[in-house]
């Protein structure tokens, strides 16, 4: 990816920023989808958006590994 990065680089906060919001979405979309009950585009409309919530929690999780394995990787060489 780049170079080593430390837990305090804006790219690692940011990533873990980004994880946290996605998930803590993932927390109200159940309300969410109650309060749309009889509105199937509504439904629709917030369950794909609870996926992609999903899948960018994911990603941003795997990128972070990614970013940790480096670094520790650097530490251990250099």
């Amino acid at each position: 990816m780049g170079h080593a990065h430390t837990p305090a680089d804006n790219i690692v906060y940011d990533l873990i920023s980004i994880q946290f919001h996605a998930l803590k979405g993932g927390q109200v979309y159940a309300d969410y989808l109650k309060d749309a009950e009889g509105h199937g585009d509504v439904q629709a409309f917030i369950e794909r958006v609870q996926q992609e919530d999903s899948q960018r929690a994911l990603e941003a999780h795997r990128l972070l590994g990614e970013l940790t394995r480096e670094s520790a990787g650097s530490l251990r060489t250099g």
